[in-house]
């Protein structure tokens, strides 16, 4: 069959954007790419602004797309983050954080240096949000945009493929819980979260055990009178008070609020508390995406989806790059945007719909009969997602994640658990930095992302 070329719309410009319309245009493709705000970077873009619902859940609030907190740093190293022909080294440049566990205007910083040299920015319309994409005659789409400040109503265009990119990022989910509709203290979800001194003096009970949880309880553990931390699941978790902290606990889950104020948990204990900080994840949202019903979001599952990507029915003009989580994200995206780049182009193709939606079935089966919720349909964490991409770059033609990579992304975690106050500025997995390096600079020299397309 020969190479389409086709009419692609990305929709988001963040890690994942940026390096799917890069993949898009290798392949010959034509590429617009909506963005809402007014610089690439998605997620990594931090803005001090909050939003005027502290919990995220009235739909008429004004959005704010950002989660970052002022002092986030990334809990993977630099090394196994960055795209495989683009690595992310520290630049020698006093602007930047040399850091091998940066902050996260550094990631920004890196995002801004792929645009450029991938000549990524002629193809993104910032300040430009998206209003509607939906199916025309044809297995076209069309999509509704609206440039900030210019167009009173949308601009209608038609595209051959959509690909969604917006992330996962900006919708909070808040942990249900008896009784919380009426507790008369002060809720927040850790989307609006920014800097501790809110928190200065006050009793706070924070819900969650992610790796930013974990960070946000630390810092606010600095100025608060007291931090409680409830979750449903710890790693070699000890509840009571924390070792290293006078004003720091740690409980088992919530298991009902009271008017007067109490916090109550599943062991009987209470406390009287001022703050319920959320630390619960996201949503993912698309409200601006209409599939007919072929798309759907049930507890947090996107599907039905073919490898995470493809929506059988729709497939191929329809994909989602970014929905796992617990993963090294930069590179998946990459994988996941070369395979859709190849099936939009004819080099690679998809199988049939019937085998797709057998093989989406068979994959909803395992996880009920191994006792996974649905809400975990897109949770990689483990070797899951080395398995993947795996099979991703395999389909690719890619060659597949390097061992260092994998090693680097255990350990770390392993170091994550043992200190996770310190573990992004002590190691030992020096060996593997130096591994990184010798490939960072085969990959550079050899133009190891271009090869693949010839294969």
């Amino acid at each position: 069959m020969p190479l389409a070329s086709r009419h692609v719309a990305v929709i988001g410009a963040g890690a994942a954007g940026l390096v799917t319309a890069r993949e898009l245009r290798r392949e010959g493709l034509s590429v617009v790419v909506f963005e809402g705000a007014d610089q690439v970077g998605g997620t990594w873009v931090y803005t001090p602004k909050v939003e005027s619902d502290p919990l995220g859940l009235s739909p008429i609030r004004a959005t704010v797309n950002s989660s970052l907190y002022r002092s986030l740093r990334t809990n993977l190293p630099r090394e196994c983050m960055g795209f495989r022909d683009f690595p992310f080294v520290s630049r020698d440049d006093p602007d930047r954080d040399p850091r091998r566990f940066p902050g996260h205007r550094e990631v920004l910083m890196y995002l801004k240096d792929f645009t450029r040299e991938f000549g990524i920015a002629e193809l993104v319309r910032l300040e430009t949000e998206v209003l509607r994409v939906g199916l025309v005659e044809g297995s076209k789409w069309k999509v509704i945009s609206r440039r900030r400040g210019r167009d009173e109503t949308g601009v209608d265009e038609i595209f051959d493929a959509v690909v969604v990119c917006n992330g996962h990022f900006t919708e909070p989910r808040v942990a249900e819980i008896p009784g919380m509709s009426k507790w008369p203290g002060k809720q927040i979800h850790s989307h609006n979260y920014r800097v501790p001194e809110p928190f200065r003096d006050q009793i706070v009970v924070l819900i969650g055990s992610s790796a930013s949880a974990v960070d946000i309880s630390r810092e606010i553990a600095d100025v608060a009178k007291e931090v409680h931390i409830a979750a449903r699941t710890f790693v070699d978790g000890t509840f009571g008070k924390q070792a290293g902290y006078d004003n720091m606990w740690l409980h088992p889950m919530i298991e009902s609020v009271r008017e007067d104020g109490t916090i109550h948990f599943q062991d009987g204990s209470f406390i009287l508390a001022d703050v319920i900080l959320h630390c619960t994840g996201y949503k993912y949202d698309f409200p601006f995406l209409e599939t007919d019903g072929f798309v759907t979001v049930d507890d947090n599952r996107v599907g039905p989806l073919y490898k995470d990507i493809f929506p059988p029915v729709l497939a191929p003009w329809l994909s989602f790059v970014g929905l796992p989580w617990k993963v090294i994200p930069f590179p998946m995206f990459e994988l996941q945007s070369k395979w859709i780049a190849g099936v939009l182009s004819n080099r690679l193709t998809l199988p049939s719909q019937q085998e797709m939606m057998e093989d989406v079935e068979a994959f909803y089966s395992s996880l009920e009969v191994s006792g996974t919720p649905k809400r975990y349909t897109h949770n990689m964490g483990g070797g899951t997602q080395f398995e993947y991409n795996a099979w991703l770059a395999a389909h690719c033609g890619c060659p597949a994640d390097e061992e260092w990579r994998k090693q680097m992304y255990y350990s770390t975690s392993k170091n994550r658990h043992a200190r996770p106050g310190s573990y992004r500025d002590e190691w030992e997995d020096h060996h593997l930095v130096l591994q990184a390096h010798e490939d960072f600079i085969n990959y550079t020299s050899n133009g190891v992302s271009d090869r693949c397309l010839s294969q």
